[in-house]
């Protein structure tokens, strides 16, 4: 990163974000590539840039750019959302979506864009429900963005590819600071008329970078040496998911371990202290929002076999002395 060459992206100057952003339209099979600050603000970008004022997006019920995004196309774009309560598996059943498509009518808003996420709590989409989507866009006259931000766990998962996951889509957002470790940073990948529109946007949002390739290069540094190891997370995160099933503690009850996430039950009259306890014990854990009780955990790059091994020790103490005293 210090060695980075930078100059004035806003002018297009920058040569590590060309770089970059090159780099991520070959990888991604799309025609081009813009560097963001956050997925976030990429996700935005890209409702905009497909979107116009009036007109509508349907995403997932806790999708996050639906929900987790402060509601920044509505709010900023007058764009609206319908949200649609997600599958078992991650998915939006297309039928659902066929159902809430507005007719053209004066009375209704121009229903235009779909938006998938993969993973979604950890679960990757099928594989076949990708192009499938695709398909249904097409024929229902709708774009369809996927909100890519933990997409290589997807494509870890797949053993695919990122052109085969980002081909049946119009617009693909990619984070670079969850699992692939880099300080900051998205990437949102399409068609260069898209990516044309999604400069401005960028830039009316305060998005426009100077001399951001000192941010760019950690990013390229990422997306080079840092897919592979992903596996790596999987596989700590099932280690953890067996590990606390081991302990049979009536206390906590492990539900599902997908990609790098495990989500786990508590009971409701210890949870709070539990998870002070194990904070106290650095082993940092917070409740999934909107599901009583629910703790999610995720595995990434800072994270090791012997962090696990740790942390179960931990969990395993503390539960031992909170059962003890019922």
């Amino acid at each position: 990163m210090a060695n980075a060459a930078v100059g004035d992206d806003v002018y297009g100057e920058d040569p590590t974000i060309n770089e970059l952003e090159q780099y991520a339209a070959e990888l991604s099979g799309k025609e081009a590539a813009l560097f963001l600050p956050s997925a976030t603000q990429a996700n935005l970008t890209a409702i905009l840039s497909h979107c116009e004022r009036g007109d509508e997006y349907i995403a997932g019920s806790t999708a996050h750019c639906y929900l987790w995004e402060g509601g920044g196309a509505s709010v900023l774009g007058g764009v609206q959302a319908q949200p649609i309560d997600f599958e078992e598996d991650g998915t939006i059943d297309l039928n659902k979506v066929r159902r809430k498509i507005k007719p053209e009518n004066v009375h209704f808003v121009k229903t235009k864009l779909l938006c998938i996420e993969n993973t979604t709590n950890g679960k990757a989409l099928p594989f076949e429900y990708l192009a499938r989507t695709a398909d249904f866009c097409k024929e229902e006259n709708l774009l369809l963005h996927m909100d890519g931000a933990r997409v290589f766990n997807a494509i870890i998962h797949y053993g695919k590819a990122l052109k085969e996951v980002a081909e049946p889509v119009d617009s693909l957002t990619i984070c670079l600071s969850k699992g692939l470790g880099a300080p900051g940073g998205a990437l949102l990948c399409g068609s260069q008329a898209f990516i044309k529109r999604a400069r401005r946007w960028r830039k009316v949002l305060g998005g426009g970078f100077r001399q951001g390739g000192f941010l760019a290069a950690a990013g390229l540094y990422a997306l080079k040496h840092n897919v592979d190891r992903l596996s790596e997370d999987h596989a700590n995160a099932n280690k953890l998911f067996e590990g606390l099933k081991s302990l049979n503690s009536p206390l906590i009850v492990p539900l599902e371990q997908n990609t790098n996430m495990v989500f786990v039950k508590m009971d409701g009259k210890y949870i709070d202290g539990i998870l002070e306890e194990l904070k106290i014990n650095n082993v940092l854990l917070g409740k999934f929002y909107f599901v009583d009780n629910i703790v999610r955990i995720v595995t990434h790059l800072g994270i090791s076999v012997l962090d696990i091994e740790c942390a179960l020790q931990t969990f395993q103490k503390i539960l031992n002395n909170k059962t003890a005293s019922i």
